[in-house]
Protein backbone atom coordinates (compact mmCIF):
# COMPACT_ATOMS: atom_id res chain seq x y z
CA UNK A 1 0.00 0.00 0.00
CA UNK A 2 1.60 3.54 -0.94
CA UNK A 3 1.50 5.99 2.11
CA UNK A 4 2.70 9.08 0.64
CA UNK A 5 2.08 10.88 -2.66
CA UNK A 6 6.22 10.32 -3.95
CA UNK A 7 5.22 6.82 -3.79
CA UNK A 8 1.64 7.66 -5.40
CA UNK A 9 3.24 9.37 -7.71
CA UNK A 10 5.48 6.26 -9.12
CA UNK A 11 2.54 3.85 -9.58
CA UNK A 12 0.82 3.75 -12.84
CA UNK A 13 -2.73 3.63 -12.21
CA UNK A 14 -5.44 2.15 -14.56
CA UNK A 15 -8.09 4.39 -16.02
CA UNK A 16 -10.92 2.74 -14.21
CA UNK A 17 -8.87 4.16 -10.91
CA UNK A 18 -9.31 7.88 -11.71
CA UNK A 19 -13.17 6.78 -12.99
CA UNK A 20 -13.83 5.38 -8.95
CA UNK A 21 -11.93 7.88 -7.46
CA UNK A 22 -14.11 10.88 -9.13
CA UNK A 23 -17.19 8.77 -8.61
CA UNK A 24 -16.28 8.03 -4.85
CA UNK A 25 -15.74 11.93 -4.16
CA UNK A 26 -18.72 12.95 -6.08
CA UNK A 27 -20.83 10.72 -3.18
CA UNK A 28 -19.13 11.53 -0.16
CA UNK A 29 -19.33 15.01 -1.15
CA UNK A 30 -23.06 15.03 -1.22
CA UNK A 31 -22.91 14.59 2.07
CA UNK A 32 -20.19 16.39 3.63
CA UNK A 33 -20.20 19.65 1.05
CA UNK A 34 -16.13 19.61 1.59
CA UNK A 35 -15.83 21.08 -2.52
CA UNK A 36 -18.29 23.95 -3.56
CA UNK A 37 -16.66 22.96 -6.65
CA UNK A 38 -15.31 19.48 -8.28
CA UNK A 39 -13.17 18.91 -11.41
CA UNK A 40 -12.59 15.63 -13.38
CA UNK A 41 -9.44 14.23 -13.54
CA UNK A 42 -7.79 10.93 -15.30
CA UNK A 43 -4.08 11.77 -13.92
CA UNK A 44 -1.89 12.89 -11.78
CA UNK A 45 -1.93 13.36 -7.25
CA UNK A 46 -5.29 14.94 -6.56
CA UNK A 47 -5.17 18.71 -5.32
CA UNK A 48 -8.06 20.96 -3.94
CA UNK A 49 -7.20 25.01 -3.68
CA UNK A 50 -9.53 26.89 -0.95
CA UNK A 51 -11.88 29.39 -2.93
CA UNK A 52 -10.10 32.22 -2.36
CA UNK A 53 -7.23 31.37 -4.24
CA UNK A 54 -7.72 31.87 -7.99
CA UNK A 55 -7.72 29.35 -10.34
CA UNK A 56 -7.49 30.11 -13.98
CA UNK A 57 -11.34 29.51 -15.69
CA UNK A 58 -13.01 28.05 -12.10
CA UNK A 59 -15.15 30.43 -10.88
CA UNK A 60 -13.45 31.83 -7.60
CA UNK A 61 -16.24 33.19 -4.89
CA UNK A 62 -14.31 33.59 -1.78
CA UNK A 63 -17.27 31.62 -0.05
CA UNK A 64 -19.64 34.68 -0.36
CA UNK A 65 -22.29 35.36 -2.99
CA UNK A 66 -21.45 39.03 -4.06
CA UNK A 67 -18.10 37.30 -5.67
CA UNK A 68 -20.97 34.34 -7.60
CA UNK A 69 -19.90 34.23 -11.34
CA UNK A 70 -16.03 35.49 -11.13
CA UNK A 71 -13.48 33.58 -12.82
CA UNK A 72 -10.23 34.41 -12.91
CA UNK A 73 -8.49 34.45 -15.77
CA UNK A 74 -4.76 33.42 -14.30
CA UNK A 75 -3.28 30.86 -11.58
CA UNK A 76 -2.24 32.43 -8.58
CA UNK A 77 1.39 31.73 -7.99
CA UNK A 78 0.77 28.56 -5.54
CA UNK A 79 -1.38 26.93 -8.39
CA UNK A 80 0.32 27.63 -10.96
CA UNK A 81 3.82 25.79 -9.03
CA UNK A 82 1.34 22.85 -8.02
CA UNK A 83 0.25 22.34 -11.45
CA UNK A 84 3.64 22.27 -13.13
CA UNK A 85 4.70 19.66 -10.10
CA UNK A 86 2.32 17.03 -11.95
CA UNK A 87 -0.86 17.34 -9.34
CA UNK A 88 -4.16 17.90 -10.98
CA UNK A 89 -6.82 19.96 -9.81
CA UNK A 90 -9.24 18.59 -8.35
CA UNK A 91 -11.78 21.51 -6.56
CA UNK A 92 -12.56 24.28 -4.94
CA UNK A 93 -13.19 23.45 -1.02
CA UNK A 94 -15.32 24.99 0.79
CA UNK A 95 -15.08 27.95 3.69
CA UNK A 96 -16.88 31.06 5.79
CA UNK A 97 -17.34 33.94 3.68
CA UNK A 98 -14.31 35.47 2.62
CA UNK A 99 -12.47 34.08 5.65
CA UNK A 100 -14.95 35.09 8.40
CA UNK A 101 -15.39 32.18 10.82
CA UNK A 102 -13.66 29.85 13.33
CA UNK A 103 -16.67 26.90 12.11
CA UNK A 104 -17.11 26.59 8.71
CA UNK A 105 -20.57 27.50 9.27
CA UNK A 106 -20.54 31.29 8.06
CA UNK A 107 -21.33 29.86 4.23
CA UNK A 108 -24.35 28.88 2.85
CA UNK A 109 -23.39 24.75 3.15
CA UNK A 110 -21.41 24.12 5.54
CA UNK A 111 -18.62 21.60 5.77
CA UNK A 112 -19.28 18.48 7.56
CA UNK A 113 -17.10 16.71 9.97
CA UNK A 114 -15.92 13.34 8.81
CA UNK A 115 -15.75 11.80 11.92
CA UNK A 116 -19.21 13.00 13.00
CA UNK A 117 -21.52 15.14 10.59
CA UNK A 118 -23.13 16.19 13.53
CA UNK A 119 -20.28 18.52 14.68
CA UNK A 120 -18.11 21.13 12.72
CA UNK A 121 -15.31 21.22 10.90
CA UNK A 122 -14.14 24.09 11.77
CA UNK A 123 -12.97 27.44 9.87
CA UNK A 124 -12.64 28.97 8.12
CA UNK A 125 -10.29 26.53 5.38
CA UNK A 126 -13.28 23.50 6.45
CA UNK A 127 -13.54 21.86 3.51
CA UNK A 128 -9.46 21.60 2.72
CA UNK A 129 -9.64 20.16 6.30
CA UNK A 130 -12.30 17.85 4.69
CA UNK A 131 -11.31 16.91 1.60
CA UNK A 132 -7.95 16.14 3.42
CA UNK A 133 -9.47 13.68 5.34
CA UNK A 134 -10.94 11.70 3.27
CA UNK A 135 -8.70 11.60 0.42
CA UNK A 136 -5.75 9.11 0.82
CA UNK A 137 -3.23 10.55 -1.51
CA UNK A 138 -4.07 14.74 -2.04
CA UNK A 139 -2.84 17.96 -1.02
CA UNK A 140 -5.20 20.81 0.25
CA UNK A 141 -3.73 24.30 -0.84
CA UNK A 142 -5.49 26.58 2.29
CA UNK A 143 -5.32 29.89 3.66
CA UNK A 144 -4.82 31.34 7.55
CA UNK A 145 -5.34 34.60 8.99
CA UNK A 146 -6.22 33.81 12.83
CA UNK A 147 -6.29 30.07 12.62
CA UNK A 148 -8.18 28.96 10.05
CA UNK A 149 -5.43 26.43 9.01
CA UNK A 150 -5.06 25.22 12.34
CA UNK A 151 -8.65 25.49 14.04
CA UNK A 152 -10.28 22.62 10.98
CA UNK A 153 -6.88 20.75 10.95
CA UNK A 154 -7.47 20.07 14.78
CA UNK A 155 -11.62 18.88 14.29
CA UNK A 156 -10.69 16.99 11.55
CA UNK A 157 -7.78 14.90 12.54
CA UNK A 158 -5.18 16.16 9.39
CA UNK A 159 -1.61 18.46 9.76
CA UNK A 160 -2.42 21.86 9.18
CA UNK A 161 0.79 23.69 8.15
CA UNK A 162 0.95 27.64 8.04
CA UNK A 163 4.44 28.81 7.10
CA UNK A 164 6.04 32.00 7.48
CA UNK A 165 4.15 35.32 6.55
CA UNK A 166 6.27 35.97 3.66
CA UNK A 167 7.16 32.63 2.26
CA UNK A 168 4.90 31.44 0.06
CA UNK A 169 3.57 34.00 -2.07
CA UNK A 170 -0.43 35.75 -1.74
CA UNK A 171 -0.53 36.15 -5.56
CA UNK A 172 -4.03 35.22 -6.68
CA UNK A 173 -5.30 35.71 -3.19
CA UNK A 174 -8.44 37.45 -2.64
CA UNK A 175 -7.71 39.08 0.69
CA UNK A 176 -9.32 38.97 4.20
CA UNK A 177 -6.60 41.05 5.65
CA UNK A 178 -3.64 41.56 3.63
CA UNK A 179 -0.89 42.11 6.53
CA UNK A 180 -1.92 38.23 8.49
CA UNK A 181 -3.15 36.07 5.12
CA UNK A 182 -0.83 33.06 4.62
CA UNK A 183 -1.06 30.27 2.17
CA UNK A 184 -0.62 27.25 3.80
CA UNK A 185 -1.28 23.39 3.41
CA UNK A 186 -3.14 20.77 4.74
CA UNK A 187 -2.13 16.90 4.67
CA UNK A 188 -1.93 13.93 6.08
CA UNK A 189 1.64 13.11 6.87
CA UNK A 190 5.25 14.53 7.05
CA UNK A 191 5.99 13.62 4.07
CA UNK A 192 3.26 15.39 2.13
CA UNK A 193 3.88 18.30 3.88
CA UNK A 194 7.52 19.06 3.04
CA UNK A 195 6.97 17.74 -0.48
CA UNK A 196 4.35 20.64 -0.98
CA UNK A 197 6.22 22.94 0.84
CA UNK A 198 8.94 22.91 -1.27
CA UNK A 199 6.80 23.09 -4.29
CA UNK A 200 4.72 26.17 -3.25
CA UNK A 201 7.21 28.50 -0.68
CA UNK A 202 9.97 30.39 -2.96
CA UNK A 203 10.30 34.52 -3.67
CA UNK A 204 7.64 35.49 -6.66
CA UNK A 205 8.06 39.09 -8.89
CA UNK A 206 4.19 39.58 -8.08
CA UNK A 207 4.25 40.01 -4.36
CA UNK A 208 6.61 41.94 -2.81
CA UNK A 209 5.44 40.22 0.40
CA UNK A 210 7.21 37.36 -0.58
CA UNK A 211 11.06 36.78 0.23
CA UNK A 212 13.96 34.95 -0.63
CA UNK A 213 15.20 34.09 2.56
CA UNK A 214 16.49 30.75 3.33
CA UNK A 215 14.09 27.88 5.18
CA UNK A 216 16.12 26.67 8.32
CA UNK A 217 15.52 23.87 10.26
CA UNK A 218 16.94 24.94 13.65
CA UNK A 219 15.31 21.70 15.98
CA UNK A 220 15.36 21.90 19.39
CA UNK A 221 14.25 19.22 22.51
CA UNK A 222 12.66 22.38 24.45
CA UNK A 223 9.03 22.61 24.90
CA UNK A 224 7.32 25.90 25.97
CA UNK A 225 3.85 25.91 27.70
CA UNK A 226 2.63 29.68 27.93
CA UNK A 227 0.04 29.76 30.77
CA UNK A 228 -1.61 32.56 29.02
CA UNK A 229 -2.61 30.07 26.02
CA UNK A 230 -3.73 27.17 28.09
CA UNK A 231 -5.42 28.93 31.11
CA UNK A 232 -9.23 29.02 29.24
CA UNK A 233 -8.82 25.37 28.34
CA UNK A 234 -11.78 23.00 28.53
CA UNK A 235 -10.99 20.13 31.05
CA UNK A 236 -11.69 17.68 28.50
CA UNK A 237 -8.45 18.85 25.92
CA UNK A 238 -6.25 19.77 28.83
CA UNK A 239 -6.00 15.64 29.85
CA UNK A 240 -5.02 14.39 26.95
CA UNK A 241 -2.60 17.43 26.02
CA UNK A 242 -1.16 17.08 29.91
CA UNK A 243 -0.82 13.65 28.86
CA UNK A 244 0.82 14.39 25.61
CA UNK A 245 3.61 16.21 27.28
CA UNK A 246 4.72 13.52 29.81
CA UNK A 247 4.88 11.10 26.00
CA UNK A 248 7.00 13.61 25.02
CA UNK A 249 8.86 14.18 28.00
CA UNK A 250 9.76 10.49 28.04
CA UNK A 251 10.82 11.18 24.04
CA UNK A 252 13.37 13.34 25.52
CA UNK A 253 11.53 16.30 25.11
CA UNK A 254 12.07 18.91 28.49
CA UNK A 255 9.10 21.03 28.86
CA UNK A 256 9.13 24.65 30.65
CA UNK A 257 5.98 26.45 31.72
CA UNK A 258 6.46 30.29 30.85
CA UNK A 259 3.98 33.33 31.75
CA UNK A 260 3.63 36.42 28.85
CA UNK A 261 0.86 38.64 30.16
CA UNK A 262 1.10 40.50 26.56
CA UNK A 263 -0.63 37.65 24.99
CA UNK A 264 -4.03 38.47 27.05
CA UNK A 265 -4.31 41.26 24.22
CA UNK A 266 -3.88 39.10 21.36
CA UNK A 267 -7.36 38.51 20.53
CA UNK A 268 -8.25 42.51 20.80
CA UNK A 269 -5.37 43.21 18.87
CA UNK A 270 -6.23 40.58 16.49
CA UNK A 271 -9.33 41.63 15.45
CA UNK A 272 -8.95 45.44 15.72
CA UNK A 273 -6.39 45.15 13.14
CA UNK A 274 -7.94 42.03 11.18
CA UNK A 275 -11.21 43.98 10.81
CA UNK A 276 -9.53 47.24 9.78
CA UNK A 277 -8.15 45.29 6.75
CA UNK A 278 -11.05 44.08 6.21
CA UNK A 279 -13.03 46.67 5.46
CA UNK A 280 -10.89 48.06 3.11
CA UNK A 281 -10.28 44.85 1.22
CA UNK A 282 -14.12 44.55 0.73
CA UNK A 283 -14.85 48.35 0.13
CA UNK A 284 -14.02 47.46 -3.59
CA UNK A 285 -17.40 45.53 -3.30
CA UNK A 286 -19.21 47.88 -5.07
CA UNK A 287 -21.18 46.67 -7.89
CA UNK A 288 -19.78 48.39 -10.64
CA UNK A 289 -16.07 46.84 -11.24
CA UNK A 290 -15.86 44.53 -8.80
CA UNK A 291 -18.53 42.08 -6.75
CA UNK A 292 -22.34 41.66 -7.22
CA UNK A 293 -23.53 43.33 -10.30
CA UNK A 294 -26.64 45.73 -9.78
CA UNK A 295 -28.10 46.26 -12.94
CA UNK A 296 -30.44 49.75 -12.19
CA UNK A 297 -28.46 51.96 -12.59
CA UNK A 298 -31.00 54.41 -12.49
CA UNK A 299 -30.90 54.88 -8.75
CA UNK A 300 -28.76 56.98 -7.05
CA UNK A 301 -25.01 56.29 -5.84
CA UNK A 302 -25.87 55.88 -1.91
CA UNK A 303 -28.73 53.36 -3.03
CA UNK A 304 -27.07 51.63 -5.83
CA UNK A 305 -24.25 51.07 -3.62
CA UNK A 306 -25.92 49.69 -0.65
CA UNK A 307 -28.11 47.18 -2.45
CA UNK A 308 -25.20 45.86 -4.21
CA UNK A 309 -23.68 45.34 -1.05
CA UNK A 310 -26.90 43.46 0.28
CA UNK A 311 -25.33 40.24 -1.06
CA UNK A 312 -22.45 40.38 2.08
CA UNK A 313 -23.69 37.81 4.68
CA UNK A 314 -23.83 38.76 7.95
CA UNK A 315 -20.17 38.04 9.61
CA UNK A 316 -19.35 40.32 6.93
CA UNK A 317 -21.16 43.43 7.18
CA UNK A 318 -20.52 43.06 10.99
CA UNK A 319 -16.52 43.29 10.15
CA UNK A 320 -17.33 46.14 7.51
CA UNK A 321 -19.11 47.94 9.87
CA UNK A 322 -16.50 47.51 13.18
CA UNK A 323 -13.27 48.00 10.88
CA UNK A 324 -14.37 50.77 9.76
CA UNK A 325 -15.10 52.54 12.71
CA UNK A 326 -11.86 51.36 14.01
CA UNK A 327 -9.49 52.77 11.74
CA UNK A 328 -12.00 56.27 11.22
CA UNK A 329 -10.45 59.49 11.93
CA UNK A 330 -11.57 60.10 15.43
CA UNK A 331 -10.56 57.10 17.25
CA UNK A 332 -8.03 55.28 14.63
CA UNK A 333 -5.08 56.52 17.17
CA UNK A 334 -7.07 54.90 20.17
CA UNK A 335 -7.69 51.35 18.54
CA UNK A 336 -6.36 50.96 15.35
CA UNK A 337 -2.47 52.02 15.76
CA UNK A 338 -2.42 51.03 19.64
CA UNK A 339 -3.54 47.05 18.20
CA UNK A 340 -0.63 47.30 16.08
CA UNK A 341 1.94 48.80 19.01
CA UNK A 342 0.17 45.55 20.82
CA UNK A 343 1.08 42.86 17.97
CA UNK A 344 5.02 44.68 17.85
CA UNK A 345 5.34 43.51 21.66
CA UNK A 346 3.72 40.34 21.18
CA UNK A 347 6.33 39.75 18.40
CA UNK A 348 9.48 40.40 20.33
CA UNK A 349 7.99 38.87 23.23
CA UNK A 350 7.17 35.33 21.31
CA UNK A 351 10.57 35.81 19.24
CA UNK A 352 12.55 35.57 22.65
CA UNK A 353 11.04 32.42 24.16
CA UNK A 354 11.59 31.02 20.51
CA UNK A 355 15.21 31.44 20.37
CA UNK A 356 15.68 28.14 22.04
CA UNK A 357 12.36 26.47 22.43
CA UNK A 358 9.20 25.38 20.27
CA UNK A 359 5.78 26.87 21.81
CA UNK A 360 3.66 23.79 22.16
CA UNK A 361 -0.56 23.76 22.85
CA UNK A 362 -4.04 22.81 22.13
CA UNK A 363 -4.61 23.69 19.14
CA UNK A 364 -8.34 24.51 20.04
CA UNK A 365 -9.60 25.57 23.87
CA UNK A 366 -13.01 23.27 23.35
CA UNK A 367 -13.90 19.84 22.19
CA UNK A 368 -15.28 19.85 18.33
CA UNK A 369 -18.76 21.27 18.76
CA UNK A 370 -22.36 20.17 17.05
CA UNK A 371 -23.86 22.57 15.03
CA UNK A 372 -26.22 23.11 17.12
CA UNK A 373 -23.92 23.99 19.63
CA UNK A 374 -21.92 26.65 17.59
CA UNK A 375 -25.79 28.11 16.94
CA UNK A 376 -26.02 29.28 20.65
CA UNK A 377 -23.04 31.44 20.53
CA UNK A 378 -22.20 34.83 20.81
CA UNK A 379 -19.95 36.75 18.08
CA UNK A 380 -17.51 37.49 21.08
CA UNK A 381 -17.73 33.73 22.18
CA UNK A 382 -17.28 32.48 18.33
CA UNK A 383 -13.95 35.48 18.41
CA UNK A 384 -13.04 33.95 21.81
CA UNK A 385 -12.27 30.79 20.21
CA UNK A 386 -9.46 31.84 18.05
CA UNK A 387 -6.92 32.69 21.54
CA UNK A 388 -4.66 30.12 20.92
CA UNK A 389 -4.38 30.19 17.33
CA UNK A 390 -4.29 33.92 17.21
CA UNK A 391 -0.73 35.23 18.66
CA UNK A 392 1.37 32.90 15.99
CA UNK A 393 -0.40 34.14 13.28
CA UNK A 394 -0.58 37.64 14.70
CA UNK A 395 2.92 37.77 14.63
CA UNK A 396 3.69 35.63 11.26
CA UNK A 397 5.39 32.81 13.03
CA UNK A 398 4.89 29.06 11.20
CA UNK A 399 2.86 26.89 13.34
CA UNK A 400 1.60 23.67 12.09
CA UNK A 401 -1.67 21.99 14.31
CA UNK A 402 -1.29 17.91 14.38
CA UNK A 403 -3.50 14.89 15.86
CA UNK A 404 -1.92 13.51 18.83
CA UNK A 405 -5.25 11.37 20.31
CA UNK A 406 -9.09 10.73 20.10
CA UNK A 407 -11.90 11.26 22.49
CA UNK A 408 -14.98 9.71 21.85
CA UNK A 409 -14.09 8.90 17.95
CA UNK A 410 -13.35 12.39 17.61
CA UNK A 411 -9.44 14.03 16.81
CA UNK A 412 -7.84 16.27 19.07
CA UNK A 413 -5.29 18.14 17.80
CA UNK A 414 -1.83 20.17 19.15
CA UNK A 415 -0.33 23.26 17.96
CA UNK A 416 3.35 23.70 17.25
CA UNK A 417 5.31 26.88 17.00
CA UNK A 418 8.58 28.41 16.27
CA UNK A 419 10.36 31.14 14.94
CA UNK A 420 10.62 32.88 11.91
CA UNK A 421 11.73 31.13 8.73
CA UNK A 422 12.64 27.86 10.89
CA UNK A 423 9.47 26.05 9.39
CA UNK A 424 11.08 23.18 8.61
CA UNK A 425 11.52 22.76 12.32
CA UNK A 426 7.82 22.21 12.75
CA UNK A 427 7.94 19.10 10.05
CA UNK A 428 11.46 17.53 11.82
CA UNK A 429 9.03 17.36 14.90
CA UNK A 430 6.18 16.09 13.10
CA UNK A 431 8.60 13.62 11.40
CA UNK A 432 9.52 12.23 14.57
CA UNK A 433 5.97 12.28 16.31
CA UNK A 434 5.08 9.90 13.49
CA UNK A 435 7.28 7.22 14.83
CA UNK A 436 4.67 6.81 18.00
CA UNK A 437 2.01 8.03 16.55
CA UNK A 438 -0.51 6.84 13.18
CA UNK A 439 -3.65 8.71 12.32
CA UNK A 440 -6.86 7.26 12.29
CA UNK A 441 -9.45 8.23 9.11
CA UNK A 442 -13.08 7.60 8.70
CA UNK A 443 -12.66 7.38 4.78
CA UNK A 444 -9.54 6.88 2.24
CA UNK A 445 -10.97 7.34 -1.17
CA UNK A 446 -8.07 6.83 -4.11
CA UNK A 447 -5.95 4.67 -1.60
CA UNK A 448 -4.13 1.73 -3.55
Amino acid sequence: MTETIEEFASVDKPPSYYEKLNRDINELNNRLHAFNLLSKIDRGVPFSVKDNICVNGVESTAGSPILKGYIPPFDATVVEKIKQASFSFIGKTSMDEFGFGTFGINCDTPAKNPFDEERVAGGSSSGAAVATAILKHHIAIAESTGGSISAPAAFCGVVGFTPTYGAVSRYGLIDYANSLDKIGVMARNSSDLRYAFDIIRGTDDYDSTCTNRAIENFSTNKLTVIKELVENVDSEILEPFNSLLDTLKGQGYSVEYKSLEILKQSIPAYYIISMAEASTNLAKYTGFKYGHKNMEFTENYNLFFTNSRTAFGTEAKRRVILGTFVRSASVKNRYYFKALNIRNTIIAALKETLKDSLIISPTMPVFTPKFSEVKELTPVQNYSMDAITIPPNLSGLPHMSFPYTYLNGMPVGAQIVTDHFNDYALISFLEAWEKSFKPKFKYNIGAI
